[in-house]
């Protein structure tokens, strides 16, 4: 006769295989296969299974209906599944692309019960959560709800996400001064200070976020190179160069070391004052000396030596940024070949075209930068070369929404038509 002992055993493996079985019947037509279990195995790694299934299921599903109920589900019977936090961005992602914000909020209203029992960390996802599908309100509404012990500087904190998020920036300076005074446990961190300072900056509140860093000192919170980086940005966003130097003392001051970020919002600023050859001796120093320039470094020049006329340069800064081994992207191309284009530029727009297709890296340029290209081809009656690049563009990135030759190349309809069917045969 089985001992009290071994009874408990065999009821607890019964329990955690009733529960993995449960969680895989939500995702398969078909009941998994029972295996005899081993002597008292973990809830956990019994789950294991299914719970790889249940990701790949998730990620797959299109149907918001089913999506939400798929995650409710699999939610409230795992806490494994309740730790997998790419999931939780995934699935509040795509119901936001879908307008579904009644899912979200099912989702999330699934995840409140077992507050009380977990980590600030799951509860400071839960409002972040809310952020990412720009619910501020209902953001601040949940950690209004939370036991006191969750109330903590981390949940304070995914608050100010949630409002930044959403860009409701007079509701997050509000929260940065109400929350703490109500829950006088919560004491501001940097990353708190610098939500607020990047907020005021885009209010263009200059003064008010300069007053912001000397509280944050007062308080014993040493500013980061995020902070400056903050501010550089606002001033240099807001014309306002000269005062800018005062930022550039702090960070020295400060005995940080500025980053190319700190960098490209002086860039930003010079070429917005039409500065060009002052930007473009900054970023020569940046190449010399360091920090090493990134891809937002050289695109604010050559925006700014387009936008002067300059292609050439431009051009320049284009085949630098290849030899220093810094792959452009998007904006690259569609600051560049816009301005080629109307400067008759045809045969660089082609070879940035090819570049484009040949590369292993999807850009997403936009249609209508490629379009114009094509249409320019035909205009100058070079319409193999733009049949080339409609083929090119069928075949990697947008098919059939992608790229048409346009009305005035004469193509016929059925040949366009077969050529697509061959494209299509192809891949």
């Amino acid at each position: 006769m089985a001992s009290p002992a071994a009874a408990a055993a065999a009821a607890t493996v019964a329990t955690a295989s009733s529960r993995a079985n449960g969680l895989f019947s939500i995702f398969s037509p078909s009941p998994p296969t029972e295996k005899p279990p081993k002597a008292e195995p973990d809830a956990d790694q019994i789950l294991r299974k299914p719970l790889r299934r249940i990701r790949k299921a998730l990620i797959r599903q299109r149907d918001p209906d089913k999506l939400v109920s798929m995650f409710v589900q699999a939610s409230s019977a795992s806490p494994r599944f309740r730790d997998q936090h790419h999931l939780y961005d995934v699935a509040v992602s795509r119901l936001t692309s879908f307008g579904r914000p009644d899912g979200i909020q099912a989702i999330i209203d699934a995840q409140k019960p077992f507050l009380e029992t977990s980590t600030a960390e799951f509860a400071a996802r839960v409002i972040r959560l809310y952020g990412r599908a720009s619910m501020p309100t209902q953001a601040a509404a949940t950690f209004n709800q939370l036991p006191a012990r969750h109330k903590s500087t981390m949940t304070f904190n995914a608050v100010l996400a949630a409002y930044a998020k959403a860009g409701d920036l007079d509701a997050l300076t509000a929260a940065f001064q109400e929350i703490p005074a109500v829950h006088p446990s919560i004491v501001p961190d940097v990353y708190s200070y610098n939500a607020l300072i990047r907020t005021l900056c885009h209010k263009s509140d200059l003064s008010a976020a300069l007053d912001a860093v000397h509280l944050m000192k007062k308080h014993s919170v040493s500013p980061d190179i995020i902070t400056f980086n903050s501010l550089l940005d606002g001033f240099h966003n807001s014309g306002r160069n000269d005062e800018a130097e005062a930022v550039w003392e702090m960070i020295k001051e400060s005995h940080l070391e500025p980053d190319a970020k700190c960098y490209n919002a002086k860039l930003r600023g010079l070429v917005a004052q039409g500065r060009i050859d002052d930007a473009a001796a900054v970023l020569e120093r940046l190449d010399k000396d360091g920090p090493k320039p990134n891809i937002v470094s050289y695109n604010e020049l050559i925006r700014g030596y387009c936008q002067a006329g300059r292609f050439q340069e431009a051009k320049k800064v284009y085949d630098n940024l290849m030899k220093n081994q810094c792959a452009p992207n998007k904006v690259t191309y569609e600051t560049l070949m816009p301005h080629l284009l109307q400067a008759g530029e045809l045969d660089c727009a082609l070879r940035y075209c090819y570049e484009i297709f040949g590369s292993k890296r999807f850009f997403g340029v936009k249609w209508g930068v490629l379009q114009d290209v094509v249409n320019a081809l035909v205009d100058a009656s070079r319409l193999v070369e733009a049949t080339k690049l409609v083929e090119l563009d069928w075949q990697k990135y947008y098919h059939r929404k992608g790229l048409r030759m346009p009305p005035s190349a004469g193509t016929d309809e059925e040949e366009s038509i077969s050529g697509e069917k061959e494209c299509e045969s192809g891949r």
